[in-house]
């Protein structure tokens, strides 16, 4: 094995998933090399203790200027859009992944390893995203932005394992105390409630939205909100009004200020519409027959088929129930365990015209 095959550039924070790849690495006889990158605050001094300790190779990139430009600048507008953002899925392509291989290359470093708990399957020629072993931590979710030339780079030391299983590994391996640390927050830069984040980073917020009106399905007003941004679809807690029965976020209109609200079975739904398609395959979830589609992190796939519209949209018809259409949020397609792409979920708006004009044309 050539000196550049055995080098492989590993994405540090020093924390328990990170130091396992490391020590999992060295053990299958590679060359791990660390980076770690600085998108929020300081670098974890945690990071270089570990690179220290293993002897490791180290490097730290600070990132945090642009990652501010992109990722937080495109979170807040998000919100402010009326749509839920999920700042992991585009951070992955745009920044670590991104960051990863251009420091691999730097450093002659063949391949890339993180922490993520996901697997990698070849087939067809493909380079296809798994879901990882351990079905509470599985990221495939997270991924699915990721291109062919990046994932025949990866490495994914984690996925054939569960969470508890790799802090024994750590424990055995004398790092014990490492072995009981918490879990790391699921967005990286939120530690508290995303409200309060975007009014710190976005001043005018509020006197751009200021109060609105809550309305029903009719357009009647029941009541005033803080603000469109600070709601998310399917939203129940937190709604400062009393209409005598539990009600829902059911759409959110950023023009107008406006939060629509209503009963919970409003919130179901048989289409959804989606837009920014990346597939690994191109005519793959059009034509397959095991279909699901996860709509939200950690949510259960929901068996379904996919249609591609004339305006280049995706229509997607749920198979079993699904409710809180989410604009913003992923839509990752799956057969079984293997993911065949994604998208975005966009506006719902005159979907119901939408599939009547779609069935027209099908029944024609």
């Amino acid at each position: 094995m050539m000196e550049r095959d055995k080098r492989v550039l590993v994405g540090l924070s020093g924390g328990i998933d990170s130091s396992a790849v490391c020590l999992m690495l060295l053990e299958q006889g590679y060359t791990p090399v660390g980076v770690t990158m600085q998108v929020w605050g300081e670098a974890p001094p945690e990071a270089k203790e570990l690179a220290d300790r293993l002897g490791l190779e180290h490097h730290i990139v600070d990132e945090r200027s642009d990652f501010k430009r992109v990722i937080i600048a495109d979170f807040i507008n998000e919100y402010k859009s009326g749509r839920t953002p999920n700042p992991c899925v585009k951070c992955n392509p745009l920044f670590k992944f991104r960051i990863l291989e251009e420091w691999a290359d730097k450093l002659n470093c063949k391949f890339i390893a993180t922490g993520h708990y996901s697997l990698l399957e070849e087939r067809d020629g493909n380079t296809y995203l798994v879901a990882g072993r351990d079905q509470k931590k599985d990221q495939s979710y997270f991924l699915w932005k990721l291109g062919q030339t990046t994932l025949q780079r990866c490495l994914f030391p984690l996925g054939n394992f569960v969470k508890e299983e790799v802090r024994d590994y750590l424990d055995k391996k004398g790092f014990k105390h490492k072995a009981k640390g918490g879990e790391s927050m699921e967005v990286c830069f939120i530690k508290g409630d995303y409200r309060d984040f975007l009014k710190e980073h976005d001043l005018n917020i509020d006197n751009e939205f200021g109060e609105g009106c809550f309305v029903d399905t009719a357009g009647k007003k029941l009541g005033t909100h803080k603000g469109a941004p600070y709601y998310t679809i399917g939203q129940r807690k937190g709604l400062d009004i009393a209409l005598g029965k539990p009600v829902y976020v059911l759409r959110i209109n950023a023009d107008k200020n406006t939060v629509m609200l209503g009963d919970v079975d409003q919130l179901k739904a048989s289409y959804m519409l989606l837009d920014d398609l990346q597939l690994v395959d191109g005519d793959e979830i059009f034509t397959n027959t095991n279909l699901t589609v996860r709509i939200r992190y950690r949510s259960k796939p929901i068996p379904c088929k996919a249609f591609k519209l004339e305006s280049g949209a995706v229509l997607v018809q749920f198979l079993e129930e699904a409710s809180a259409i989410t604009p913003g949020q992923s839509a990752v397609f799956y057969d079984s365990d293997r993911v065949l792409g994604g998208a975005f979920i966009s506006s719902q708006k005159g979907i119901n015209w939408i599939v009547e004009q779609f069935n027209e044309k099908q029944n024609a």
